[in-house]
């Protein structure tokens, strides 16, 4: 393990030198872990209780489940990373969905259209990923060092939502739809980085835990989408940046 210093970030290689960390850094670690484990719990549900009834035939139903089952394994991942600190998450699974309070998005449980689905699954969880692939590059490694599985399906689930888009395209009718549905959805998105006033954004960073503060990955973000959406015939509308947690301060789930 890397000793810490103001100029250095900290290696933290196993379950036995995070327990040597400072209060702090464990605090952190622990909130931004507990956090992605329950959304990505949360996030089976999702498929299951929000999606897959509105799904328009048995293929998409079926993907629906697929895509659930993945993100059981995504808890799972977490949950083991956890379980070596000591911290069961069991009660997660004894929890309904709107019971679970570390990551709360009821902007993703009240979607009613296919529309909504797709767009999410296409920009929101793309959104999500970027907070993924940070997480990617964490000190703590056991955590670092879990993703590889994750980020391969949550790449599967962002192309499934930009097929669906895509087709919806395909007619005035869908783009009219899809656009209108994505000027209601971007504030949401923007949302998913959290607020530029965050007191743990600095921290996080600090300690090797995210390598962005909320405004540059939005910044990012934006950057990396809007072209694509524009290359589809697609605008955002304008949008400041939000000013109070919309969202839960650390990542979200995808």
């Amino acid at each position: 393990m890397t000793e810490t210093t103001a100029e250095t970030v900290p290696v933290v290689e196993t379950p036995e030198d995070f327990r040597r960390m400072p209060e702090e850094y464990q605090e952190l670690a622990i909130h931004q872990m507990m956090v992605h484990t329950e959304g990505e719990l949360s996030g089976a549900d999702d498929y299951l209780q929000v999606f897959f009834p509105i799904a328009p035939n048995a293929y998409e139903r079926k993907v629906c489940c697929e895509r659930a089952a993945e993100e059981i394994d995504h808890y799972m991942i977490g949950a083991a990373v956890l379980n070596d600190l000591g911290i069961n998450t069991d009660h997660m699974l004894d929890q309904k969905l709107l019971e679970r309070g570390l990551y709360a998005s009821p902007a993703i449980h009240n979607i009613k259209t296919w529309t909504q689905r797709a767009l999410f699954s296409y920009i929101g969880e793309n959104a999500v990923l970027d907070h993924i692939e940070e997480m990617a590059k964490s000190s703590y490694r056991p955590w670092a060092n879990s993703f590889g599985k994750v980020i391969r399906d949550e790449h599967v689930h962002v192309g499934h939502g930009r097929r669906i888009v895509r087709e919806m395209l395909r007619d005035e009718a869908g783009r009219e739809e899809v656009q209108q549905t994505l000027n209601a959805m971007w504030p949401f998105v923007l949302s998913l980085f959290g607020s530029d006033t965050s007191r743990r954004s600095p921290e996080y960073l600090r300690w090797g835990l995210r390598q962005r503060t909320n405004a540059e990955a939005r910044d990012f973000f934006v950057a990396r989408i809007v072209p694509e959406l524009n290359r589809m015939g697609l605008t955002v509308p304008d949008q400041p940046a939000p000013q109070a947690p919309a969202q839960p301060e650390g990542p979200t789930h995808a």
